[in-house]
């Protein structure tokens, strides 16, 4: 009997570590087609603007320069367009999150995160998780599948970034009527993208994990986290990430549900 519910909960257990990967991967697609289309319509502006400079000062009669110009526009116009057709739509799916909320006990919540990523991956590089909800509320309202979801890619994230040997911790505080979780590691860059351990991310999302970001920026692959902070009318943030220093991320929800 033992044996058989070890089987079952082993598979329940790889069925969700496989869907959470899904998702993960889902929000980082929308995160990273956001930022190009931010990214690249402030220059696409800048060239529209200086388009209408240039018009004012080509003369009218030069053939060649008009139709340079012209063609200057319509490339510009069908950047455009592909941003509002292919871009921005293909985010449909995780732009507006939905949130169930509805109260839910905090620690075991904790427990089955810390328990599914012990199982998908810390055990496998031996990096220990250390959790502390003694100072946590010991309820929170909020969607419970969605904030466990968002547990989960940060405690994955840290411990994809930690040695052999290391230690993640888990701390949840009451922070001024919201529920704070700190998740700490010490970074090591050659575990984060190594091809001999085990990974839960893609090789290119750790990689760019690496690379310096822009102030209130975050790693990509933390995209869904985000999310689900910003449904709940929290917030989310990532301290640098640098090789051989403390990194911290910090997830803060409301203990009581905010009308979106």
């Amino acid at each position: 009997m033992s044996t058989a519910f070890n089987a079952v909960a082993a598979a329940t257990s790889d069925e969700r570590f496989a869907r959470l990967r899904a998702e993960t991967a889902l929000f980082m697609r929308d995160h990273v087609l956001s930022a190009v289309s931010h990214d690249l319509r402030s220059p696409l502006n800048a060239i529209h603007s200086w388009a209408y400079v240039l018009e004012r000062k080509l003369d009218a009669t030069d053939g060649t320069a008009q139709r340079a110009l012209a063609g200057i526009r319509s490339g510009v116009d069908q950047q455009v367009k592909l941003l509002d057709e292919t871009v921005d739509s293909t985010r449909a799916e995780t732009k507006a999150l939905a949130v169930q909320c509805a109260p839910f006990e905090v620690r075991p919540l904790v427990e089955r995160v810390a328990d599914d990523v012990r199982r998908a991956l810390a055990d496998a590089r031996n990096v220990a998780i250390d959790f502390n909800c003694e100072s946590s509320p010991k309820q929170c309202e909020g969607d419970r599948e969605r904030l466990s979801q968002a547990l989960w890619v940060m405690l994955t994230f840290a411990i994809e970034g930690s040695a052999r040997g290391a230690s993640v911790t888990l701390e949840g505080v009451v922070d001024a009527g919201f529920w704070r979780v700190d998740v700490t590691n010490v970074v090591n860059a050659g575990a984060l993208v190594s091809d001999e351990l085990p990974h839960a991310f893609e090789a290119f999302a750790r990689k760019q994990a690496m690379q310096p970001r822009d102030v209130g920026r975050i790693a990509w692959v933390l995209a869904l986290v985000q999310r689900v902070a910003a449904a709940h009318g929290g917030t989310f943030a990532q301290s640098p990430t640098v090789d051989g220093e403390s990194s911290t991320l910090t997830l803060r929800v409301p203990l009581v549900a905010v009308s979106q």
